[in-house]
């Protein structure tokens, strides 16, 4: 979101390059996205269909999406959609039970200016090559009035919707209908509380839902369709935190950034089998192992994280939010 991004990005950066080197010096299994039209990646889903690929996109943008394979940092195919409007503010993306790729076109700078928003759905490719797709659009809109939300996610086994909310003193989560409709509408109702959130995704398994702000992550048990306990996880600091998704066979968290040139931190989760170097697999695992539990140093194992500097800069990140508030009040 850019009106955070213009307050705190900058100053955020300075602290962050000034305390230590980025939290992913020592990950050799993530990656930088090379591909110059890739300027604001705002979300990040790990394919299904093809081991070791992530899509990925633009927020503000022309209707695409970009495979980026993780080996490399490349782009493989921009996928351009067809049969849908001008996306006003694309923010995040996810690969549903049934084998599609769902972007949210969810993003409200004003907080409350557009009546609804969209996602649009188009079944992933059986071949990478640039293209150009017959997309669904859905017309999404909320039952408590709208808002700005920058987290869309598909549960890997119901294909349910959920869509988080973003706001500086916590948003909501929101549950969608069963299945989305292309007749009117649909209505997503607030089924919880969630703090600052800019992108989140569903273990594989989907027992586990992660959310992730600028500032931290936080994993909820998944049951019955609502989030239960919760627990904070050690997300790498980045310049401006933006994604997150798991390796397709959930043995890690792929955290994203945006900017030219941004980079893709790899953190594994504790207790589950390594990831295959690239960060993908042929297939979503079955592993129930959950996200690294708080107090483990920097990026979980071998991320070669410190712990001193991680509360230094947040501290400093805390400041800066502060002073934004204040500012964004007094104006």
């Amino acid at each position: 979101m850019r009106s955070l991004r213009t307050t705190l990005g900058a100053a955020l950066a300075a602290v962050v390059l000034s305390a230590a080197p980025a939290a992913a010096a020592g990950e050799d299994d993530g990656f930088t996205v090379e591909d110059p039209r890739i300027t604001e990646s705002s979300g990040l889903a790990a394919s299904r269909a093809h081991p070791g690929i992530y899509w990925t996109h633009n927020d503000q943008d022309q209707p695409r999406v970009f495979a980026v394979d993780s080996r490399t940092g490349k782009t493989v195919a921009t996928v351009t959609l067809r049969g849908i409007g001008t996306p006003r503010d694309m923010e995040a993306i996810s690969v549903g039970a049934d084998g599609a790729v769902y972007v949210g076109d969810i993003g409200d700078n004003l907080d409350g200016s557009w009546q609804h928003v969209w996602i649009y759905r188009f079944p992933e490719p059986e071949r990478l090559r640039d293209q150009t797709v017959d997309a669904t659009q859905y017309t999404v809109t909320y039952a408590d009035g709208p808002r700005n939300a920058e987290a869309l996610m598909v549960h890997p086994t119901t294909g349910r919707v959920y869509i988080a909310s973003k706001n500086e003193d916590g948003g909501g989560l929101y549950e969608g209908p069963a299945r989305l409709s292309t007749g009117g509408p649909n209505a997503f109702r607030r089924i919880g509380e969630v703090p600052w959130v800019t992108d989140g995704a569903f273990s594989p398994d989907g027992d586990e839902l992660v959310l992730r702000g600028y500032f931290s992550a936080r994993a909820y048990a998944w049951k019955d369709g609502r989030p239960g306990a919760e627990k904070r996880l050690n997300a790498p600091i980045m310049r401006q935190s933006e994604s997150v998704t798991y390796t397709a066979d959930g043995s890690a968290l792929m955290y994203g950034s945006e900017g030219a040139g941004s980079e893709v931190v790899r953190v594994p989760v504790e207790g589950a089998r390594p990831a295959p170097s690239g960060g993908g697999s042929s297939a979503p695992g079955t592993s129930g192992a959950t996200p690294g539990a708080e107090g483990r140093g920097g990026a979980a194992e071998g991320g070669g994280g410190n712990a001193t500097t991680g509360a230094l800069v947040l501290a400093g990140a805390a400041g800066l939010a502060l002073l934004w508030r204040r500012a964004r009040r007094r104006g």
